[in-house]
């Protein structure tokens, strides 16, 4: 396979796959990782850094991404294993996983940020603002936030004191209020300061 450099950017011959996550900074919830491999034929206008978008945007762009595509895999990694093996290894699995459950093999694989996936089942590259330079990067970190926001509605509905519906999981002054005030649910990463703090003031 032919690789070479085009732009600062990677250019290859082949099925190429992007790779992202979301959710590493939240206190509690899965980080959730997709990978996507777009089709030259089908393409598909506004893709961009999940953050830059609108959640009805992100929400529009998910469903044609899942229509359009070749092929793309969602992959969830609970706050118990993230407790395990830490955020940047959990992180690293499930974008991995998500990679090798593409029901079609890439050739290679784009990565957003400055890690490649070790023991990946292909060659693959660390692209630093992947989310916002590479197609196929911008579509897996489009589903990756979609899935993981509707996963932490859903976990409002069993714990509503913590506002999951509203900062999803991460640090605001809200949520560490409330985490003070009630202590943590089973949804919470422990091995995070905030988490253990609470804990400790339980």
């Amino acid at each position: 396979m032919k690789i070479t450099l085009q732009d600062d950017l990677p250019v290859i011959n082949g099925l190429l796959a992007g790779t992202d996550e979301a959710g590493r900074g939240p206190l509690a919830g899965n980080v959730v990782a997709a990978a996507v491999i777009l089709s030259p034929d089908n393409q598909i206008f506004g893709l961009d850094d999940s953050k830059k978008l609108s959640e009805k945007k992100r929400q529009l762009l998910a469903d044609e991404i899942k229509q359009k595509a070749l092929c793309w895999s969602v992959v969830s990694i609970s706050p118990q294993q993230i407790d395990e093996m830490n955020i940047l290894q959990a992180s690293l699995l499930a974008m991995k996983t998500a990679v090798e459950n593409l029901h079609m093999a890439p050739d290679h694989v784009f990565v957003d940020g400055n890690i490649t996936l070790p023991g990946c089942c292909c060659e693959n590259t660390a692209i630093i603002k992947g989310d916002s330079r590479v197609a196929a990067i911008s579509a897996a970190s489009i589903l990756a936030k979609v899935e993981r926001d509707a996963q932490m509605l859903e976990l409002h509905k069993q714990y509503p004191a913590y506002g999951f519906d509203k900062h999803k999981g991460y640090p605001t002054r809200e949520h560490r209020e409330v985490l003070y005030a009630i202590g943590p649910c089973p949804e919470h990463r422990r091995s995070y300061a905030p988490v253990r703090e609470a804990l400790l003031n339980a």
